[in-house]
């Protein structure tokens, strides 16, 4: 952009000399003829095109004509005739434009750069770069059209450059804060890139989106300062787009999904997650899907539409590993029996370093008509799963031991016998050990 701001300092000079010196020899060639005629008809047509031609220009363009009237009278250049005064002082503007140009954007916004390198945030650094290359346009544009309205030109002329200041001065602020608003987004972008946030990954479609969108507005501004029928056009574009939705509704459900997730974050890429039916490994999130790889290594994809309507169970956030269970044993256990094996259960519990102490319970809980449970319940202090499984397999195999060492057995629940009696009677027997099963009578 900075090799592009010279190029269009030239273009704009070019454009200068081409409309200055043909109008100016035209001013010259015509002095005689609006001599002569000076009349109250003329008088009055002149006001009405003075006052078409400040009907086409931008309001903002009046302190700038009020500004070339004062330095007209302080120069006694309003009454003179003499068309090299104007033409002095028409590049005296340019000039002075040129050089004012220099000094803000060199050292006004170098003065801004550093006082901004001085704070936390690298937004207004962003800031401070971006828009000093509108706003040195922005002062040459103004110096040229100073230049312009300084000269004695003829209606036409000024009608034709009352709609194009008003075309060029739209486009100029419409740039700055096009620049202003892509620095924030990207400023935004980096924020959630650094702070790892799951809308990072939407960003630079979100970043994109929002430029179409504020590219668009601009251009409907801009067509608006110059006359055109926008509320028409935005009238028509509503019917259309009206069908537009209709024809895309699960699209645009999909849409709204990945917003949803993007706001509300319940999982980022890399995360374990349960979506519904489907558990898997998180690869990318788009604004019309999200990829989950199955342990199988199989891939799903699940629309942002059901993402958003779905429970989300996000595997990978645990703060600690809850373990729960049932430890059965058969009735050949005595009451004492079950009261000593609880305690050496949670003894080996307590002992284990992972383990959260107020977690724990153990308790000899219910008399099922094949075992005697003993109900186990107990957390982890990390959330590491691998850690998790490795501790379970050794209090698992700690149980084992106690209970061969009590001289006790573990239970296995068995299915019913069905037992035909001579009467026609159905008997039905559970039996209370695989190893010596009921006799059975036909």
């Amino acid at each position: 952009m900075n090799r592009l701001v010279p190029l269009s300092l030239l273009h704009l000079l070019l454009a200068f000399f081409l409309v200055c010196v043909p109008t100016h020899v035209q001013a010259q060639t015509d002095a005689g003829a609006e001599k002569a005629a000076v009349s109250d008809a003329g008088n009055q047509a002149a006001a009405a095109a003075t006052v078409d031609r400040h009907d086409t220009e931008v309001p903002a363009m009046d302190f700038l004509e009020h500004l070339v009237d004062e330095i007209l009278e302080a120069f006694g250049v309003e009454t003179s005739e003499s068309g090299t005064t104007r033409y002095l002082v028409a590049a005296m503007f340019l000039v002075g434009a040129i050089i004012l140009r220099g000094l803000v954007t060199r050292v006004v916004f170098g003065i801004f750069r550093r006082v901004a390198s001085r704070t936390e945030t690298t937004l207004d650094d962003k800031l401070f770069t971006s828009l000093a290359s509108p706003v040195g346009a922005l002062i040459v544009f103004l110096g040229v059209l100073a230049g312009l309205k300084v000269l004695k030109l003829s209606s036409a002329t000024s009608e034709a450059i009352a709609y194009a200041s008003a075309l060029v001065f739209s486009l100029l602020i419409f740039w700055l804060f096009l620049r202003a608003f892509n620095s924030l987004l990207e400023h935004m972008q980096e924020v959630a890139t650094v702070r790892k946030l799951a809308v990072a990954a939407f960003m630079p479609r979100i970043r994109k989106t929002l430029l179409v969108i504020f590219f668009i507005f601009g251009v409907l501004m801009v067509a608006q300062s110059l006359g055109a029928d926008v509320k028409a056009f935005l009238a028509g574009l509503g019917i259309g787009g009206i069908a537009m939705a209709l024809a895309a509704q699960d699209t645009i459900a999909n849409l709204f999904g990945s917003v949803v997730v993007a706001i509300d974050q319940p999982f980022r890429i890399g995360e374990t997650v349960r979506i519904g039916a489907h558990t898997g490994l998180v690869e990318d999130i788009g604004l019309r899907s999200t990829k989950l790889r199955n342990p199988d290594k199989s891939v799903t994809i699940v629309p942002n539409k059901t993402v958003a309507m779905e429970a989300v169970t996000n595997l990978s956030r645990f703060t600690q590993r809850r373990v729960e269970q049932v430890i059965s044993l058969t009735y050949a256990a005595s009451a004492e029996d079950m009261d000593t094996i609880v305690k050496d259960f949670e003894k080996l519990i307590l002992a284990q370093p992972e383990i959260d102490v107020s977690s724990v319970m153990v308790y000899f809980r219910d008399l099922n008509p094949t075992s005697l449970d003993i109900w186990v319940v107990y957390m982890t202090v990390d959330d590491d799963f691998r850690k998790h499984m490795e501790l379970r397999q050794r209090l698992n195999g700690a149980f084992m031991r106690a209970v061969k060492a009590r001289g006790l057995s573990f239970a296995s629940p068995t299915p019913p016998v069905v037992v035909q009696g001579s009467s026609g009677t159905t008997d039905m027997i559970r039996s209370q050990n695989p190893a010596n099963p009921p006799k059975t009578s036909s």
